[in-house]
């Protein structure tokens, strides 16, 4: 059957639009995977957005799952392996970045419940310590395993975080009640 050309065209047209959704994403001129391999997981991209803070952007954040899911508790409560990875906007010092962290598990945290963490929060700010200052290009991970959180910064592992119920609380910095930023949770969920 030989289709006429306005058939042609808008086959075109639906065949390039298909192609589009299959490359990567891109957010604030940043290219964000469609999916990546963790390990043995192969993990999608849920959502990506910009973190900015008083009109500065910070990071591009990326939030990968074994699944996209539009419910924030659907992703905080799984047991598969899940990734947040931040792309530096720009410089930031590892201070800076561990405080935002730590200011979002209060946000989203009763005391009696960021007592019982205590340990795991101070271990996460020796690591973010220890990482010193990122500059801006670097990406930082943070895999979400079981009871162990993951951190990395380009590529290499900078070490780890357990704590029973610790990566779900750290979750939900970004996709909690009280988010860091509320436009983010919404972009991180695919929204």
């Amino acid at each position: 059957m030989i289709l006429s050309r306005p058939w042609r065209c808008a086959a075109l047209v639906a065949a390039l639009l298909t192609l589009s959704a299959v490359h990567a994403a891109e957010v604030a001129g940043i290219k964000v995977d469609d999916k990546l391999r963790v390990g043995n997981s192969e993990l999608l991209l849920n959502g990506a957005g910009l973190r900015s803070k008083l009109f500065i952007k910070v990071y591009v954040g990326a939030l990968y799952a074994g699944q996209k899911v539009s419910s924030a508790a659907a992703i905080i409560d799984s047991p598969q392996m899940r990734r947040m990875s931040l792309r530096l906007m720009r410089d930031i010092d590892s201070d800076s970045l561990y405080a935002a962290l730590d200011d979002g598990l209060k946000n989203n945290h009763t005391p009696t419940e960021l007592a019982a963490m205590k340990a795991s929060t101070d271990k996460l700010g020796e690591i973010m310590k220890a990482i010193g200052k990122g500059r801006e290009g670097d990406t930082i991970t943070l895999d979400f395993v079981a009871d162990e959180v993951i951190v990395g910064v380009n590529g290499e592992a900078r070490g780890k975080v357990v704590g029973a119920g610790f990566p779900k609380a750290l979750l939900k910095v970004w996709i909690g009640e009280q988010p860091v930023d509320a436009s983010l949770k919404k972009a991180l969920l695919g929204g």
